[in-house]
């Protein structure tokens, strides 16, 4: 299969590029708002580190919520169930920055991945380690390999410049006992988190231990096999916002998008997928990005199904 992948993404290429209609870029953070909707990369990371790309896939672009799988790896690998006291495992049915669940179940976010779960998790990771950004930060680096990669600090001040609705959620869930930062804290540190900037190739290195079944790039174990099977599973039910059950359907693997444009999709045993398109359709997802995750395990016979 090595030697297909970059056949399969040069075809995909192909076909995105003759594909009308990419969405919109996310207005509400101005300095996303401005990323031009054609852009288009993605990136096949094997087990061993061998990385296939085409189009942009060594462009650095935002990561935004695709950093909340990493998050919550980190998390799970120094607390493990005590996490799930905090946070729900269930699809929650409404928009990813939505406050209309919190209040009837008690400040309790149903998954980790939208904004209020992400919220949680954060504060647990910054309760854990004092800089959960940072933490975050060296584990990509050390993952992917790049030295470089760091934050955005003209998307994180934009962020938070934007960033009522989410200092709500922490606010509320403050209200039930569930934050333990202080909500500053923890929205600076959210705030930087979604700020960091990576390129396709760099995320499908990164996301090589979910593939390996929680088995670092250097061997060491990060998460036992039963959770990182857990941290896909979330994947797969929750992790593009009210649209999993769609992208379940139409890609068949554990995924996770980001606002950025972003998409990074897990073959577990085989391989990881990044792939980078700014325009997103009305769930915040790239049209693009989801196209051609289909067209990969259309192409590659490669689900988890």
């Amino acid at each position: 299969m090595s030697d297909s992948f970059q056949s399969v993404l040069d075809r995909i290429a192909g076909e995105i590029e003759a594909t009308p209609g990419r969405g919109r870029p996310a207005d509400y953070i101005p300095a996303l708002a401005a990323v031009d909707p054609n852009r288009f990369g993605m990136a096949v990371a094997e087990l061993d580190g061998t990385v296939h790309g085409v189009g942009d896939w060594q462009q650095p672009f935002s990561t935004q919520s695709i950093t909340k799988v990493f998050t919550l790896a980190l998390a799970l690998a120094q607390e493990d169930d005590e996490l799930w006291e905090h946070v729900g495992r269930e699809p929650s049915g409404n928009p990813f920055n939505s406050l209309v669940q919190l209040e009837y179940e008690n400040g309790i976010p149903r998954n980790p991945f939208i904004n209020a779960g992400a919220l949680v998790v954060t504060d647990r990771l910054q309760f854990l380690t004092g800089d959960a950004s940072g933490t975050l930060r060296d584990f990509l680096r050390a993952e992917s390999g790049n030295p470089d990669l760091t934050f955005d600090l003209a998307v994180a001040d934009s962020e938070a410049a934007h960033g009522d609705r989410n200092a709500a959620l922490a606010h509320f869930m403050a209200s039930y006992g569930n934050i333990t930062c202080s909500v500053p804290e923890l929205l600076d540190q959210y705030i930087r988190q979604c700020s960091i900037e990576a390129s396709c190739g760099d995320l499908a290195l990164a996301a090589g231990f979910l593939a390996r079944h929680g088995i670092r790039a250097d061997g060491s174990t990060l998460l036992s096999r039963s959770r990182a099977k857990q941290v896909n599973a979330v994947m797969l039910t929750c992790g593009t916002y009210d649209a999993a059950g769609d992208f379940a359907h139409r890609v068949g693997l554990p995924g996770k998008s980001g606002v950025g444009g972003g998409i990074i999709a897990v073959v577990p045993g085989r391989c990881t997928v990044c792939v980078w398109s700014p325009g997103l359709d009305e769930r915040g997802n790239s049209v693009a990005g989801v196209a051609a995750l289909d067209r990969f395990t259309t192409h590659t016979g490669l689900s988890i199904f």
